[in-house]
């Protein structure tokens, strides 16, 4: 038997299961970690489920951050800097991961609360995490606001890029299970991944 919901329906869920509902209806979502630094070199870390992609040419990424209610280390560091990093998530460091969701003060480094290292590669404004396997260096572009719940998509140009040789396919793509990257689901599900079939390009 199925479960119907109507608009009236899940707003009238109490507030926690409601967003944990609305966040579980995507499905399976890039799962990262997005590293800052602030003008006094404070480093900051935190795990995001909505990185996306925008684009080859420019190479353009993107994430959500959410409303500017309460302080967003983050966005303020990237507003300040124009720099970020984003950085995949391993089985090995998935826990940490997770705990740079608490809501640590400025001061306090989540690379240092966590037990992750920050390390700055090749004068790059940002921190990258030393122990992803694959990291991604990007400069501010965009700014844009989502009216409708105060969120924010920032939206970055990739300028620097690590990952391992041996990940990265003859057709130019890189097979992010070799290493084991993981992908999430709603907030705080956390997943390995299994490749079916890579197809071939669609026509008609």
């Amino acid at each position: 038997m199925n479960i119907h919901l109507n608009s009236l329906d899940i707003q009238q869920i109490e507030h926690r299961k409601r967003t944990a509902l609305i966040n579980s209806l995507s499905g399976f979502k890039s799962l990262n970690l997005i590293g800052t630094a602030s003008r006094e070199h404070e480093t900051n870390l935190a795990v995001f489920n909505s990185v996306i992609h925008l684009g080859a040419d420019p190479a353009l990424m993107g994430f959500i951050s959410r409303p500017h209610s309460v302080e967003r280390h983050t966005i303020e560091n990237i507003q300040q800097t124009k720099f970020f990093t984003i950085n995949h998530i391993t089985p090995d460091i998935f826990e940490k991961a997770h705990q740079t969701s608490a809501r640590y003060p400025r001061e306090q480094s989540e690379f240092e609360a966590v037990g992750l290292t920050a390390v700055y590669k090749n004068n790059f404004a940002a921190p990258f995490v030393k122990e992803s396997k694959i990291q991604i260096g990007l400069e501010l572009k965009e700014t844009l606001a989502v009216k409708s719940n105060d969120t924010f998509l920032i939206i970055g140009e990739i300028k620097d890029l690590y990952f391992p040789e041996n990940i990265w396919l003859e057709e130019g793509v890189l097979d992010i299970e070799k290493t084991e990257t993981l992908t999430g689901s709603a907030l705080n599900g956390y997943h390995t991944t299994k490749l079916i079939k890579r197809m071939k390009y669609a026509k008609p």
